[in-house]
């Protein structure tokens, strides 16, 4: 037994024509292009559980996106809203001491700094709660700083 669509999509025949070209050029975000198919094939009268099965996405994408051009209309659809993102978990002036802690003098009986030393040292002087040596080379690698190397020749 089929379920009655609560928002059907009936793009115009300028959204239609729009949708093509959208798709066509294809230089959008996968995620705004698959919108696009979305409404292509609601517009085109496939139901939901064929779309989220030709598309591989959930059917509660489907109906969330019908339920949004409805609402809100194609550009909305369209358009991807910035996500926030999780907040830096360093400022600019810890990784300033993260750099200068790979510059100074390795600890006593080595020869260079290691990443994982790096960051055991960042820790331990409260430059930051936790931090990994992965987190470390990224933000030694975007100073031009290679691993170990600091001014002091090591």
């Amino acid at each position: 037994m089929s379920r009655k669509i609560l928002h059907q999509v009936r793009l115009k025949e300028e959204e239609r024509e729009e949708l093509y070209q959208y798709l066509h050029k294809g230089i959008s975000s996968a995620r705004s292009l698959n919108r696009a198919r979305i409404l292509v094939m609601a517009d085109e009268g496939y139901s939901d559980a064929r779309i989220s099965e030709s598309l591989k996405v959930s059917k509660s994408t489907v109906a969330r996106i019908r339920k949004k051009y409805c609402q809100e209309g194609l550009q909305s659809v369209l358009e991807e809203k910035p996500r926030s993102g999780a907040p830096p978990k360093l400022d600019g002036r810890a990784k300033a001491e993260i750099v200068t802690i790979a510059c100074s003098k390795p600890p006593e009986g080595r020869s260079r700094w290691t990443l994982r030393l790096l960051a055991d040292k960042v820790v331990e002087l409260n430059v930051a709660d936790t931090i990994s040596h992965t987190t470390v080379y990224r933000i030694l690698k975007k100073t031009s700083l290679s691993r170990g190397r600091g001014s002091n020749g090591a």
